[in-house]
């Protein structure tokens, strides 16, 4: 059913920070989100009195947000649209088989009621990198020595770093000033009980499926970018051509893997991914034509997690990680995204993310690592891009 009564308009800031404190204080998950090139934000919640963990978020053909782990092996949830906003519209609809409950009423009571949170500025204090820099190097080096010894082609080594508010962070402000930022971005905002709070702004798509068309993408490489600099100018050097081709090779290994040849591939070409440049191949192909209508389930089972986010071949770089790491990544490179919603399904991976605790967050990053890695530029990378998230928030 739809809810014909438009929610009186609060500033979306303030209706996102007040769905987050819904869920936290009276149960439930809730999801935020923007897809890119879109202007409209989309919050849906879900009234579950628990979330039920799912090893096939797409089975079930329910519209809602997907946000899966890194590893396939722990929880993944469908988060579902009990109750949609369109925060572009104001339009509210519920799912057609879920009766309006008093739950839903109270939802929107609360945030029509309850007071908006100032959009203060916050003192953020980053912890100390310096043994950090140390292990991710050695680390790095590690890995162009596991490479060398021809244990795979490629790993994507990554790290964490701990960054520290005097108050708690006003979510719904730096989701607003991610989107402005970030235009070409998938950026998100999650809370789900078992999970907590997770933000970010991703450049990369992992599957999408609408009007019967499967698209992916093959993106890595990076460089820093500078504003103003002409596309057709940038320069790439080999490390950076066979990075990103390997990445390429493994979505085209996926395909012949279920024996698929027709797709179309466009690219490589340059495009900018906020603070970064990078290579990027997408991959189409007509569902309809090839007789493959689950082409989306499908491939997202092969293809998670991809050479841009662990390796190749993936089960060595996998083990290597695991073993040298020493460190959970959970939902950093995992994947999210609006499934079954409004005719289309379009995941991204799980990168430039945060993990948000009361007055603390987890920023992540990894960089991609062949035999012709230079550790001290790795780190550097990794830390261009864990500033796409801390040269925004406050």
């Amino acid at each position: 059913m739809t809810i014909s009564e438009e929610i009186k308009i609060q500033p979306i800031a303030q209706v996102i920070n007040n769905a987050v404190a819904f869920g936290k204080k009276e149960g439930g998950a809730v999801a935020v989100w923007r897809i890119p090139g879109e202007d409209d934000i989309q919050l849906i919640v879900d009234f579950s009195a628990e979330l039920k963990p799912t090893s096939d978020p797409l089975e079930t053909k329910a519209s809602g947000f997907v946000f899966a782990p890194f590893e396939t092996s722990s929880d993944a949830y469908l988060v579902k649209a009990d109750l949609h906003i369109n925060l572009g519209s104001h339009k509210i609809t519920t799912r057609p088989d879920y009766n309006v409950s008093t739950k839903t009423e109270k939802f929107l009571n609360f945030l029509e009621k309850e007071k908006a949170t100032k959009a203060v500025a916050s003192d953020i204090k980053i912890s100390d990198t310096t043994g950090d820099k140390d292990k991710f190097i050695q680390l790095v080096s590690t890995s162009v020595k596991a490479i060398q010894e021809g244990k795979f082609q490629k790993v994507v080594p990554s790290r964490k770093k701990e960054i520290t508010f005097d108050r708690p962070l006003n979510v719904g402000d730096n989701f607003l000033r991610l989107a402005k930022a970030y235009p070409s971005a998938f950026i998100s905002l999650v809370f789900v009980p078992q999970a907590g709070v997770w933000m970010g702004a991703t450049p990369e798509l992992l599957i999408s499926v609408k009007d019967n068309v499967f698209k992916s993408v093959a993106l890595a490489g990076t460089q820093k970018y500078e504003e103003g600099t002409s596309l057709s100018n940038v320069a790439w050097t080999q490390k950076e051509i066979e990075e990103q081709a390997l990445v390429g090779r493994y979505i085209i290994n996926c395909f012949k893997k279920i024996r698929l040849r027709e797709f179309e591939e466009l690219g490589p070409k340059t495009v900018v991914a906020g603070n970064l440049l990078h290579l990027k191949t997408e991959y189409k192909v007509d569902m309809v034509a090839t007789n493959f209508p689950d082409l989306g389930e499908i491939m997202l089972k092969l293809l998670h997690p991809t050479s841009a986010i662990c390796g190749m071949p993936l089960e060595p770089a996998r083990e290597f990680l695991i073993k040298h790491e020493h460190y959970d990544r959970k939902y950093f490179a995992g994947y999210l995204g609006p499934a079954n919603f409004d005719g289309s399904t379009q995941l991204y991976v799980n990168l430039r993310c945060m993990h948000i605790e009361d007055n603390k967050a987890t920023v992540f990053a990894g960089a991609g690592v062949t035999e012709d890695s230079q550790p001290e530029k790795e780190w550097t990378e990794t830390e261009i891009k864990m500033n796409t998230l801390l040269n925004i928030i406050r």
